[in-house]
C-alpha cells in the first residue's frame, strides 16, 4: 500500500458506476471493502479485484438498514484499520408520473436514496471525526440540479443528496471533505426496472447518449487523490452530446 493509497469503503458496488468505482479504485491501489445486497456479484469481482494484484473485501449491505450499515463500516476497521473515503452510491430510479401514484415506488427512493446516504454519513463519521481526517464522496445526479417528468421524486432525492453534503461540508471545514459527483445519463441498470410505460419509452431515448460508468468513476478517483488541503466540492458528468 503506497503512502497516496487510501481505505475505501463503497456501497451499492455490485453493478455499474459502483462496480467500475471499484475496479478503477483497487487499479489505483486502493484498498476496498465493497457492499451491496447481491453477494454473488460482489465476490466475482472481489476475485477479478484480486487476480489482478488489487486489495478488496466485501460484505452484503442493505444501505436501508442503519444497523447493517454501521456493521459494514465498522468492518472496514477490522480489516484496514481505518476509513478514509465513504462512497454512498447505491440508489434506485423507478421513474413515474406522479399521476401514477405509485407511493412505494416514492419510498422506496426516499429509503435508498436519502436515508441510504445518511446512513452511510451516520455509520463513518463518527471514525472521521476520531481519525481526524476523512472524505464522502455521495453520488447525486444532474437531477439534483434540475427536475423532468416523471421524474420528480427521484429529482427530489437527488436534490436532498445535494443538500445534505452541502450541510456536512460546511459543519466538516477542515477534517472532513465532502465531494458530490453528479452523473448525467450513464450506462448503469438503473432504469432496467422501470414499471412505468410512459417512463420506460422516455429512457429509450435519453439513454441513447450515455457515458460509460467508468467516465464517474474517473471523477471519484480525482476527487478523492487531491491534495489534503484542496476539496473538490461538486462535480458534474455529462454526455458531450448535451443532453442528459
Amino acid at each position: 500500500m503506497t503512502d497516496s493509497a487510501k481505505i475505501v469503503a463503497i456501497t451499492g458496488a455490485s453493478s455499474g458506476i459502483g462496480e467500475a468505482t471499484a475496479r478503477r479504485l483497487a487499479a489505483d491501489g486502493h484498498r476496498l471493502l465493497l457492499g451491496a445486497r447481491r453477494t454473488d456479484r460482489l465476490d466475482a469481482l472481489v476475485k477479478e479485484i484480486t487476480a489482478d494484484g488489487g486489495t478488496a473485501a466485501y460484505q452484503r449491505l442493505d444501505v436501508t438498514d442503519p444497523a447493517n450499515v454501521r456493521a459494514f463500516v465498522s468492518t472496514a476497521c477490522e480489516h484496514y484499520g481505518r476509513v478514509d473515503v465513504m462512497v454512498n452510491i447505491a440508489g434506485v430510479m423507478p421513474l413515474s408520473p406522479l399521476e401514477a401514484l405509485k407511493v412505494d415506488e416514492w419510498d422506496r427512493m426516499i429509503d435508498v436514496n436519502v436515508r441510504g446516504v445518511l446512513h452511510g454519513i451516520a455509520a463513518a463519521l463518527p471514525v472521521m471525526r476520531q481519525q481526524g481526517s476523512g472524505q464522502f464522496v455521495n453520488i447525486a445526479s444532474v437531477g439534483a440540479y434540475e427536475v423532468v417528468a416523471t421524474a420528480a421524486v427521484y429529482c427530489a432525492t437527488k436534490f436532498a443528496v445535494r443538500a445534505i453534503s452541502e450541510g456536512l461540508r460546511q459543519e466538516s471545514a477542515g477534517d472532513i471533505r465532502v465531494t458530490v459527483v453528479s452523473p448525467g445519463v450513464t450506462e448503469s441498470e438503473l432504469a432496467d426496472s422501470l414499471s412505468d410505460p410512459r417512463a420506460r419509452e422516455d429512457m429509450k431515448t435519453y439513454r441513447s447518449v450515455a457515458i460509460p460508468a467508468s467516465a464517474i468513476a474517473d471523477a471519484i478517483a480525482f476527487a478523492i487523490t487531491q491534495p489534503s488541503d484542496v476539496d473538490v466540492n461538486e462535480i458534474v458528468v455529462r454526455p458531450a452530446a448535451g443532453v442528459g
